[in-house]
Formats: C-alpha cells, sequence, structure tokens
C-alpha cells in the first residue's frame, strides 16, 4: 500500500512537471506570435507611411490638395430577369432582351460593345406553399452596365428602357474615367500648400526655403453615390424625355484628393 501511495505521488508529480513545461512552451508560443505580428504591423505602417531621417538645415512638412473635375462618363446599370416554366425558354427570353439592348443603342448611335453583360444565372423556383416544394419555373438573371461618353444620348437610352419591357429599375452614375490629369493638378495644389507651409516655418526661423530634397504622394478620389431610379411596373408609361437629364444641370463633379510630404532644404 504504501508503495502504491508513493508511485501515485510520482505520477501526480510528473503531471505537475508537464503541465508547467506545457504552459512554458504555449506562452514561448504566445509571446513569439505577438512579436512577429508587432514587426508585419510597423513593416505595413513603414510601407504606408515612409519615414525621413531628420538632417540638419531642413524642414519636413505635408499637406493635402485637391481637384474637382467633371466626370467623362456616365454609367447605366440594371437588371434583367426573367421566370419561364423551362430553364430553356427562361434562357431564351433573357437572350432576347440582352439583345433588344444591343438594338436600342444602336439606334441610339451607340456601339453595342459599350455594354457589358454579366453572366446568365438560372435557379429553379419552386412553390414553397406546397408540402413537397412544387417546382413551378426557372429564373434567370444577369446584369447590365452601359457606359456612355456623349451625354445626349442619356435621355433617349433611358426612356428606351423604361418603355419597354426589359428591366424594373435603373441606376444611374457619372465617373471620371481619364484621372491622370486630375491626379496632377491635385498633386499640384497639395504641393503648393506643403511650399506655403515651410515658407511660414522658415520666415518664422528666419531662414528661406531652398531645393526640394524629398517628396511623397498619395492620391484619392471621391466615389460620386450612385443613385437608383425606379421605373412603374407595368403596364408601363413612357417618359417624356425631350431633354437629356444634364442639358440643365449638371453632374456632380468628381473630387480627387492628394498628399504631400517634402523634405525642403533651409538656407
Amino acid at each position: 500500500m504504501a508503495e502504491s501511495h508513493a508511485l501515485s505521488k510520482h505520477d501526480t508529480f510528473d503531471r505537475q512537471k508537464q503541465t508547467v513545461a506545457w504552459g512554458n512552451v504555449v506562452m514561448k508560443t504566445l509571446f513569439t506570435s505577438i512579436v512577429v505580428l508587432i514587426s508585419l504591423s510597423v513593416a505595413i505602417y513603414a510601407q504606408e507611411h515612409p519615414s525621413v531621417t531628420a538632417l540638419p538645415n531642413t524642414v519636413y512638412v505635408g499637406a493635402d490638395g485637391k481637384f474637382e473635375a467633371n466626370p467623362d462618363t456616365a454609367v447605366i446599370e440594371f437588371s434583367i430577369s426573367v421566370q419561364e416554366e423551362t430553364s430553356g425558354a427562361a434562357y431564351d427570353r433573357a437572350s432576347k432582351l440582352a439583345e433588344q439592348v444591343r438594338q436600342n443603342l444602336r439606334s441610339n448611335g451607340v456601339d453595342p460593345k459599350s455594354a457589358q453583360v454579366g453572366y446568365f444565372a438560372i435557379q429553379p423556383v419552386y412553390d414553397y406553399k406546397n408540402p413537397k416544394r412544387k417546382l413551378v419555373g426557372y429564373r434567370v438573371n444577369t446584369n447590365v452596365s452601359v457606359k456612355l461618353k456623349d451625354f445626349t444620348k442619356i435621355g433617349p437610352i433611358l426612356q428606351q428602357l423604361a418603355s419597354s419591357d426589359i428591366t424594373d429599375s435603373q441606376q444611374l452614375s457619372y465617373t471620371l474615367e481619364d484621372k491622370d490629369a486630375a491626379k496632377s493638378k491635385a498633386v499640384e495644389d497639395a504641393y503648393h500648400h506643403a511650399r506655403d507651409s515651410a515658407d511660414a516655418v522658415a520666415h518664422a526661423g528666419g531662414r528661406n526655403v531652398g531645393d526640394l530634397i524629398y517628396a511623397s504622394v498619395d492620391t484619392f478620389e471621391n466615389q460620386i453615390p450612385v443613385r437608383p431610379m425606379a421605373m412603374a411596373a407595368a403596364p408601363r408609361v413612357a417618359m417624356q424625355m425631350n431633354q437629356p437629364p444634364t442639358a440643365e444641370f449638371s453632374p456632380q463633379t468628381v473630387t480627387i484628393t492628394a498628399h504631400v510630404n517634402a523634405l525642403f532644404q533651409l538656407k
């Protein structure tokens, strides 16, 4: 009995040693993971925000700038959704509606290639009120996006879409595709603000600003929110849109912002 009791105490002591050892392994692993995460965070932050070593007789400044540009592209987005008893019939009808969109574009002098038609998604439709979940048909959905450079064509195309049995809703938005010139203007504006800040600091210290030693640039675009345009359900009534929506009202401008960090020499 004494020997059995001694073995039991010995086993308990071994288990305690193993528990302590395992706890040390877990703590070391956790500590290593934290160190790695901190190192990665510092590396990512350094990439996004480059550090500049302070140099004698220099001034380091940062400033924001912006440029508002008129959009150069109108985007009309809508969906095609049809339901038929068979998947083949639903697919054929959706294909005909997509072709009707292309015909509408051609009739308005717009290249059909400007329309992007997504893939056709086919889904079975069930009657869930029936205990056996009876199959009642198939639905085909696809999305269509039309890009227009000529804003005067927006009105006629929207009118044809509204008066035809193609879609129940549309979304009209404006965007700027040629951003390079606008980005350059925003960077120039940010640089001028940075230079003004450097001049103010230099004059306060009785110095003058010299040559630019270092600069970093980041640019951003403020997206114009999309506004849905709901169309009346069938029977449809053609919209009276003799004038395009931008004939008397200008679309919202696209704002390009830039941030410049600059290091100047002091004279």
